[in-house]
């Protein structure tokens, strides 16, 4: 923070987030001289209306670092790569084949929300070509599916974000068990209705929905800062230099 008279100016994120540090630097020099007001950038907050703005800009693993590695399910994979899924969660729990519930969740399902199904482990497929028109048509933003889905091919020309950990051509039975809405295990993760999950290339991510603003803002942080270190790698720098990685080895023994 630099005072001049009656000006303030706050310059360390203006400096340590910007891409070219010498042209923020002498932009910063220069309206303290002239005791001028400057904008930046960085350091925009987001409110509680703007947080799937906010998830939409950052990655999954922003995300993750933001929530101190907690927050990623496992072994949940993307269809195919380039999606960015970004929804508040509705819950289905049920059991392996049985896809009634699910179908049953897309009526239910607000536009814009996700889909997210626990199948128990099961291995025969909940979810089709069908049900991904159904979700579509209605305005769903994806599915995750911690079970199996059916019709890759005609699903993957759809551009309809699905997550899921099994791919198989069998499928059950609508019978009915489980249910809507209730806290489910998806994954690794705990998710509620109403939580905010968020989907691309590396995975999903799950945000409990009374900390989504701090983490969203947690987040832009982050993906500001690997910003700045990509720009200094660039410019010829080593990324175990610029983090200063030796001062944070232990040693063992």
């Amino acid at each position: 923070m630099v005072k001049t008279g009656a000006m303030i100016v706050i310059v360390g994120g203006a400096i340590t987030k910007a891409e070219d540090v010498e042209f923020e630097t002498k932009k910063i020099k220069q309206a303290i001289v002239d005791k001028k007001s400057i904008s930046t950038k960085f350091y925009k907050k987001y409110d509680k209306s703007k947080i799937r703005e906010a998830f939409s800009i950052v990655s999954t693993p922003n995300i993750s670092d933001a929530m101190h590695k907690k927050g990623a399910m496992h072994g949940i994979r993307p269809i195919k790569l380039g999606f960015h899924m970004v929804g508040k969660a509705l819950t289905v729990h049920t059991i392996d084949g049985d896809w009634a519930k699910p179908i049953e969740a897309i009526d239910e399902a607000e536009k814009g929300q996700i889909i997210v199904v626990n199948v128990d482990g099961g291995i025969t497929a909940i979810w089709g070509e069908l049900a991904t028109w159904s979700a579509k048509m209605k305005g769903i933003a994806g599915a995750v599916i911690d079970g199996a889905i059916r019709d890759l091919d005609d699903i993957v020309k759809m551009d309809f974000p699905i997550f899921c950990r099994y791919i198989s051509s069998n499928a059950g039975e609508p019978k009915g068990c489980g249910e809507i809405r209730a806290e489910i295990q998806c994954a690794g993760q705990t998710v509620r209705t109403g939580d905010w999950i968020i989907g691309d290339d590396s995975g999903v991510v799950v945000v409990p929905q009374e900390i989504a603003q701090e983490i969203a803002n947690r987040a832009l942080d982050v993906k500001e800062h690997e910003n700045r270190i990509r720009e200094e790698i660039k410019n010829g720098g080593s990324l175990g230099s610029v983090t200063k990685l030796k001062k944070w080895e232990k040693i063992i023994g």
